[in-house]
């Protein structure tokens, strides 16, 4: 029992050593007075008492000032048994005109603080190197065409030291914008004063004719600032916030030319290069080849470019890839690209021409429509001559059986096949190989189960370098794929097919029907071996 009267006076003890805490004071104050218009300053409001956030009410001063950022902190002292507490609201505050503010008292639980009288200079009334943070701003051009690249550069100038912050790009309507590179950081000396400069580019692109307005980019941040509180004898680094922004400005976007012709394209520099085999001037038929084609076009995005279009002769096949785009920065300046590259197959010899390609562009600085070239060039395609497709002759008998020619005619043939079938067993008789025997004789070909494996892998080069090599060995004779396409009409569709997937990115295969083209290629090879044995080639009258 006396144990718990002790325990309960010692409670009482320390409930009077440390009162219960009340706000009694509540003062305010500012970083800077004056204040340059468009510059912000730091309120910081003090309270001597342990306050939830939200007890500060800013609202009063929207009509006077932009308010940004508020950061609170919180301190607790004990001293000699003497607790305080301590909060402070440090709110960012932009005027918005010149001329004398009032900054109003706050109230908090009927403690008031001080108002503060603020004086806001007009721009450039003080001197710059007054400024500790501030930006710069500048465009390429103050007057543009619809879909002309701007480049809008801004650098922020900063005398103290950054612990964090974030630059913002500026604000427009109507027009398209993306940053350019990196950031540069680097220093430079403003009326005797050095500055750390951080410096980021961006491309404006306008989407429609009229007046743009472009609101500057802005910064939002916190530096280090030197300070002395409740007069210390020395000084300390603290956290202030801190924002700026760059000035205004305005474009005038120009329409589309009406005497433009062709897709609209507008730059400062286009060229169009390529990239042809040079070692070789002369090409085979069926052989591949590449052509890469360039265009390249200065202060323009990617998507403002063209797609080329390449026309060529008939017998010339065009297998184009999908073109890639990119941009890149050189001297200082975005070039955006453009490379597309379509192998060409001939089908058959001689000399073509690929035309003229041509792509129209507006030149901003002449005020007028070029256009950016690349000459025809001429190609000269080799191979064997054509081979008419073989088929197998059949000679029809009369009806009317009775007499003529066609009798005699027949006699001899049947007695050709019989002299033919005779001479043809002895042959085999005389190279059969007697049992127990090694055989020595020659490998048989495999083109055949090449051309199968290749078939059934659904490989499209395969497949075509398995039939020039099955029918060149079959006709005894080199053979193109367009002499092999005029054997027949299921394996020319094939290999124009085959061709089109080998050449192509997609690699499709699904239109392909390899086991009819393995049929039909079986089916040529006994037609024409049934044509080199049968005597009525020789025999046929004329």
């Amino acid at each position: 029992m006396v144990i718990r009267h002790i325990f309960l006076l010692a409670i009482i003890a320390l409930t009077t050593a440390f009162p219960a805490s009340a706000i009694t004071t509540l003062q305010a104050s500012v970083d800077r007075n004056p204040v340059m218009e468009g510059e912000t300053l730091v309120l910081t409001v003090t309270a001597d008492d342990d306050l939830n956030s939200g007890k500060l009410d800013t609202s009063m001063l929207l009509k006077d000032f932009i308010v940004g950022r508020t950061s609170i902190s919180r301190s607790k002292k004990i001293m000699n048994f003497d607790a305080s507490n301590e909060t402070r609201w440090q709110v960012l505050l932009s005027p918005r005109s010149s001329g004398n503010l009032i900054i109003p008292a706050f109230n908090i639980d009927g403690i008031s603080s001080n108002s503060i009288p603020l004086s806001v200079l007009k721009t450039g009334s003080q001197p710059q190197q007054m400024q500790d943070i501030f930006m710069r701003a500048n465009l390429s051009s103050d007057e543009a065409y619809v879909g002309q690249m701007l480049t809008y550069k801004v650098k922020l100038y900063l005398a103290l030291e950054l612990q964090r912050g974030v630059l913002n790009a500026p604000d427009l309507e109507g027009a398209q914008i993306k940053q350019l590179g990196e950031d540069k950081d680097s220093t430079e000396i403003v009326n005797g004063r050095r500055y750390r400069v951080i410096e980021r580019n961006y491309a404006i692109i306008a989407d429609q004719p009229g007046e743009l307005t472009i609101t500057g980019a802005s910064f939002s941040g916190d530096v280090l600032v030197q300070s002395r509180r409740n007069g210390a004898m020395f000084s300390f680094n603290e956290s202030r916030p801190t924002q700026t922004q760059a000035p205004k400005m305005m474009v005038l976007i120009n329409p589309i030319p009406i005497d433009y012709h062709g897709e609209w394209l507008v730059s400062d520099l286009v060229v169009l290069k390529e990239d042809w085999p040079e070692t070789a001037t002369e090409y085979n038929v069926g052989e591949p080849i590449t052509r890469t084609i360039t265009l390249l076009a200065s202060n323009t995005d990617e998507t403002s470019l063209p797609d080329i279009v390449m026309s060529t002769p008939k017998a010339l096949k065009t297998y184009p890839e999908k073109a890639q785009r990119k941009t890149f920065l050189r001297d200082n300046q975005m070039v955006s690209q453009l490379t597309q590259t379509t192998a060409i197959v001939a089908t058959s010899p001689g000399t073509y021409t690929l035309p003229e390609i041509k792509v129209p562009w507006w030149n901003p600085h002449l005020n007028k429509q070029q256009l950016a070239t690349l000459p025809a060039r001429t190609i000269v395609v080799k191979g064997g001559e054509a081979i008419e497709p073989i088929e197998q002759q059949v000679i029809q008998t009369p009806t009317n059986n009775s007499g003529g020619f066609w009798p005699w005619l027949s006699l001899a043939l049947g007695t050709l096949w019989l002299i033919t079938l005779a001479l043809w067993l002895n042959a085999r008789k005389k190279t059969s190989i007697p049992t127990g025997t090694k055989s020595i004789a020659a490998k048989p070909s495999n083109t055949l189960s090449d051309l199968q494996a290749a078939c059934h892998a659904k490989d499209a080069t395969r497949v075509l370098n398995g039939l020039t090599r099955y029918y060149t060995e079959l006709y005894q004779q080199p053979m193109s794929l367009s002499q092999i396409s005029m054997t027949d009409s299921v394996i020319a569709t094939a290999i124009e097919r085959l061709q089109r997937t080998a050449f192509s990115p997609s690699k499709l295969t699904e239109s392909i029907d390899f086991a009819q083209l393995l049929a039909a290629v079986k089916a040529a090879k006994a037609a024409h071996s049934q044509a080199k044995t049968s005597a009525l080639v020789k025999l046929n009258p004329s």
